[in-house]
C-alpha cells in the first residue's frame, strides 16, 4: 500500500518503522526538518517538510496515488483537515488521531460526515485497556478476540506461586483447567511454550481461555478474580477523565488527585459521586492520607513518566493495590519492563497497534482474512485473529498432522460461538474464527503458518 503519515511524533514514527516493515510504500510528513530527516534516513522512507493540512504538500507527497492517509499530529483539528483534504485531492482512505473528549462523543459523526475509515482517540484507548485489568487485576495485561469470547491474559508469577516447577503440560492434569499456554517471558527472553517448559517464579506468562475458563484457572491458583471496588487516580488529564467515566459505569469508586486547580473545579462539575481531591501526587502524605495503603487500584497517569514510575513502586512499597502506570516514552520499554511495575500502559503503542491492525486487514486472501493482531510482546510475538472463509491448506487436517512453522501456535477455534482450546486431533473448518500466537511478524494469511 501506498501509505502517507502526518507527524513524526512517537506515533508517526513507530508507524513509519513498522509499516515499512511490511513492504508498504510510505511517506512522511512534518514541519519539523529535522524530525523528518532523522525518520526517512533510519526508516528508509520518503520524507516531505511542509504543513500537511495543505494541498500543494499533500500532492508533493503524491496523495493522488495514495491509498491511505494516516494524520496524528499533536493537534485534534489539524488531523481532521488533513483527512479532509485529502479525501477531496486523491480519494484515499484516511486515519485521524483524535484525543479531546469534546469530539470523542461526536467520532460517529465525524466519521461519517468526513468520511474517515477510521478515528483513534489513544486515552480512551488506553483508559479502556486500564479498565479491563482493573476488572481482572490477576493480569496485567487482556486481549480480547472473537468478540471477547477469547482472552489472552499475561499475568506474573509471584515468589511461592503454585505453578513454579510445573511443566507446561502439566497444568491440564494437576490443575484440571481447561487453558492453554501461549507464551512466556524470562528477562530479555521470550518463549513459545512447549510442553517441556519448566515455569520459575517472576515468569511472566500468557495464556489463552474463555473468560469463564480463565476464573477458574486464576482461582485454583489462589489469584484474585474480582474486580477492584475502588481506584485513586493521579492525574486529572484526558486519560484519568476517560478512565473515571468508564470506572464509574463498572461500580468501582474513584478518587482523582490533580495538582491543578482550575482542572479540579471542571473534574468536580462533571460528576456528583467522585472525590476530585486539589494535591500533588508526589507528596506521600498525601497520597497516604487519601487512603493509598488500603485501596484496591492505584493508577498512576501523570505527565512525566518519571513520576508514574515513582508513584507506582511507592504505592507498591505502601500497599497491596493493583497497580497501573502510565508511559509515554516508548523508546525505554526494555528497561521499564525490569522495573516489576505490574501493568504499563502505553497509549502511544496502542494508537499505532490499533492503526497497523486496520491496515493489515486489507491484505485478504481468499481462504482466510486476519480480523485483529495484537503485538503481544513488543516485536517479538504477535497474537493474529483469523476467520476462515474457504477450504484451504490448513482447514479439515488434524493440527498434530499440519507442517506448522517453529514459534506457531493455534491457541483458540471459535467454532458455532463454542471455544475450543485446541489439541491434537482438532481440526480448523470452513466458518471458524483462529487465533494464532507466533513470534512469525506480519502474517497475513492463514496459510503463513505452514513450513
Amino acid at each position: 500500500m501506498d501509505i502517507i503519515i502526518v507527524g513524526c511524533g512517537k506515533v508517526g514514527q513507530a508507524l513509519a518503522e513498522q509499516l515499512n516493515e511490511q513492504t508498504n510504500n510510505i511517506t512522511i510528513i512534518d514541519l519539523d526538518a529535522d524530525k523528518v530527516n532523522a525518520v526517512s534516513s533510519r526508516c528508509d522512507v520518503m520524507g516531505v517538510v511542509g504543513n500537511g493540512a495543505t494541498h500543494l504538500v499533500q500532492q508533493e507527497a503524491g496523495i493522488e496515488r495514495a491509498d491511505l492517509l494516516i494524520a496524528v499530529t499533536g493537534s485534534d483539528e489539524l488531523n481532521l483537515l488533513c483527512c479532509l483534504i485529502a479525501k477531496k485531492a486523491g480519494n484515499c482512505r484516511t486515519i485521524a488521531r483524535v484525543r479531546s473528549p469534546q469530539y470523542s462523543s461526536e467520532a460517529p459523526f465525524l466519521k461519517d460526515e468526513l468520511g474517515l475509515a477510521m478515528v483513534i482517540n489513544p486515552e480512551l484507548a488506553a483508559a479502556q485497556e486500564i479498565a479491563r485489568v482493573l476488572r481482572f487485576p490477576s493480569a496485567t495485561k487482556i486481549e480480547h478476540f472473537a468478540g471477547g469470547r477469547v482472552e489472552l491474559l499475561k499475568f506474573r508469577l509471584p515468589e511461592n506461586s503454585p505453578l513454579a516447577g510445573l511443566a507446561v503440560k502439566e497444568i491440564s492434569a494437576k490443575l484440571q483447567c481447561d487453558i492453554l499456554v501461549c507464551t512466556i517471558e524470562r528477562g530479555d527472553e521470550a518463549y513459545i511454550a512447549n510442553g517441556n517448559f519448566v515455569f520459575e517464579e517472576k515468569d511472566i506468562i500468557s495464556i489463552v481461555a474463555s473468560p469463564r475458563k480463565a476464573n477458574d484457572f486464576f482461582s485454583k491458583i489462589n489469584y484474585k478474580t474480582k474486580s477492584v471496588k475502588d481506584a485513586i487516580i493521579a492525574g486529572g488529564g484526558e486519560l484519568g477523565h476517560y478512565l473515571t467515566e468508564i470506572l464509574l459505569k463498572d461500580g468501582i469508586a474513584v478518587k482523582i488527585i490533580e495538582k491543578d486547580i482550575h482542572r479540579c473545579e471542571e473534574l468536580s462539575a462533571l460528576w456528583d459521586n467522585v472525590t476530585v481531591i486539589n494535591g500533588d501526587a508526589s507528596d506521600q502524605n498525601v497520597l497516604l492520607e487519601e487512603g493509598l495503603d488500603n485501596a484496591g487500584a492505584f493508577v498512576a497517569l501523570t505527565n512525566l513518566d518519571e513520576e508514574n514510575i515513582m508513584l507506582s513502586l511507592f504505592a507498591k512499597s505502601a500497599g497491596n493495590a493493583k497497580l497501573v502506570t502510565k508511559i509515554n516514552r516508548i523508546e525505554f520499554d526494555e528497561v521499564i519492563k525490569h522495573l516489576d511495575l505490574d501493568t504499563i500502559i502505553y497509549p502511544k503503542n496502542i494508537t499505532s497497534d490499533t492503526i497497523i491492525r486496520y491496515v493489515r486487514s486489507f491484505r485478504r486472501t481468499e481462504g482466510s482474512s486476519v480480523e485483529r493482531v495484537h503485538q503481544f510482546i513488543k516485536g517479538k510475538v504477535e497474537a493474529s485473529e483469523f476467520t476462515i472463509t474457504d477450504k484451504g491448506a490448513v482447514t479439515d487436517t488434524p493440527l498434530m498432522e499440519l507442517t506448522l512453522k517453529p514459534g506457531v501456535l493455534v491457541a483458540a477455534i471459535l467454532r458455532n460461538n463454542r471455544v475450543l482450546i485446541p489439541r491434537g486431533s482438532d481440526v480448523i473448518k470452513e466458518g471458524d474464527t483462529v487465533v494464532i500466537v507466533s513470534n512469525i511478524m506480519g502474517l497475513h494469511d492463514i496459510a503463513d503458518i505452514l513450513k
